[in-house]
């Protein structure tokens, strides 16, 4: 069966990427840019394996409870160290009517023009990909889901097209949860005086940006 090793999932999340979306961290970045939000994600062999027949069960699980479920997001570590179990994972998405958004430290015409299969796979089945490594004298918010100015938007499908004029209009924005352990996390993209606010309250950072 095809696994996929990942750092963290959130089943319902509206920052990281158009409307309500389920978001799958996978483990494992070659690129590790500096200043990266998650380095915990980089080492290839960290996170735990989940089976993709038991993920596509939860993401159904989900939609079931919550029909306004938009789609499924990848982000990382970097998904496209794991392209062909994504794009297996992806195609199962569709199915159910789902889009998917994926997230690279990779360039667009890196992706594209590489010989890679299972890259070429994973794209196909991706309707928006924001590509691009986070560059950290480039840091900037002021576009949804993306943290530095280098980053892009690749519309690849007609899906979210008629974002593209809106962009401007959306905000970045984090969600903070407080677990029964005590524990707190969150994800979203947050200005630097909000993260350092919530570190201090002991937060524990599962969002990525390559």
């Amino acid at each position: 069966m095809t696994a996929l090793r990942i750092s963290g999932i959130v089943e319902k999340t509206k920052v990281e990427g158009p409307g309500l979306r389920y978001a799958i961290w996978v483990q494992g970045c070659p690129i590790r840019c500096e200043g990266c939000f998650n380095p915990h994600t980089w080492e290839m062999d960290g996170g735990e394996i989940r089976e993709i027949d038991e993920i596509v069960s939860d993401i159904q699980m989900v939609r079931n409870a919550s029909p306004e479920l938009e789609g499924v997001t990848f982000l990382g570590g970097e998904p496209f160290s794991q392209a062909y179990e994504l794009s297996v994972l992806a195609r199962k998405v569709k199915e159910m009517n789902l889009s998917i958004v994926t997230f690279s430290g990779y360039d667009y015409d890196t992706i594209r023009r590489s010989g890679h299969r299972g890259w070429q796979q994973l794209l196909k089945e991706t309707d928006l990909l924001i590509d691009g490594p986070y560059i950290q004298s480039q840091h900037d918010l002021s576009r949804p889901w993306i943290g530095s100015r280098n980053q892009q938007y690749r519309f690849l499908t007609d899906r979210y097209k008629e974002l593209e004029a809106r962009l401007p209009n959306i905000a970045n924005k984090i969600e903070i949860r407080l677990h029964a352990d005590g524990t707190i996390t969150a994800n979203g993209m947050a200005q630097l005086e909000d993260l350092e606010l919530l570190l201090g309250l002991g937060y524990e950072r599962k969002e990525v940006r390559e």
